[in-house]
């Protein structure tokens, strides 16, 4: 995709992520990958809703500023995004959120690793959580690595999510279904008075698995190592 048509896509993700309330003030940052060490990010320090074409920042593989305007530079968790590609050659973009409901979840330390939804099943499987890292260290970077080869979805603990894709909009709709899916979770579990919902059978989590495939869901899933 053409340079510019990335930047404009980043932008209008980053609107809609603020529209939708996943970011506050200068929550969050998105990136995505030019090539194996070309990276295009958001700029620290400014919200997702005034993000504009001209204010992303262009850096390498080991966060060095290529190419920004004025005084902008990359957020200090771009060491987090950076691991994530270094882990995952299959990986073209990276977001990371704080959408309430999943965050929540992540607060209360309860992961979302029930196959009890459809999209569980197909798209995100199961969500586990990160042990706790300090922003802007190596701690956060170090505490989702083991997770990375399994996973295209994390919740952060105490922190927020992370998810990840082949492209841009794959990592945000990854994210957006993960906010669904916390949402749904909850309120079911509300419906059964704090009790944990019952997973679909293994035989139809299987056809579900297969069905990846068809659709051409790209990435990790743990599913298909825990029901082999």
């Amino acid at each position: 995709m053409d340079e510019n048509l990335i930047r404009e896509q980043l932008c209008d993700v980053c609107n809609k992520m603020w529209q939708l309330g996943w970011v506050a003030a200068n929550d969050g940052n998105v990136s995505v990958k030019i090539d194996e060490n070309t990276f295009i990010c958001t700029p620290t320090g400014i919200s997702k809703s005034f993000i504009t074409p001209d204010k992303l920042i262009k850096i390498n593989e080991k966060a060095e500023i290529i190419e920004a305007n004025g005084e902008y530079r990359p957020s200090s968790e771009i060491k987090m995004h950076l691991r994530v590609y270094k882990e995952r050659p299959d990986v073209g973009s990276v977001v990371h959120a704080h959408p309430p409901v999943a965050t929540a979840f992540a607060l209360a330390h309860i992961p979302l690793d029930s196959y009890s939804l459809i999209e569980n099943a197909i798209i995100i499987g199961s969500v586990p959580i990160t042990p706790f890292g300090t922003p802007s260290t190596n701690e956060v970077p170090e505490a989702i690595a083991p997770y990375l080869q399994e996973h295209d979805v994390l919740l952060l603990e105490n922190h927020g999510a992370l998810a990840v894709g082949s492209d841009l909009i794959t990592a945000y709709y990854r994210m957006e279904t993960l906010e669904l899916v916390a949402k749904t979770t909850f309120h079911a579990r509300m419906l059964l008075g704090g009790q944990a919902e019952e997973e679909i059978p293994r035989e139809k989590l299987e056809n579900l698995f297969s069905m990846r495939k068809n659709y051409g869901v790209t990435g990790k899933h743990p599913g298909y190592k825990k029901y082999s």
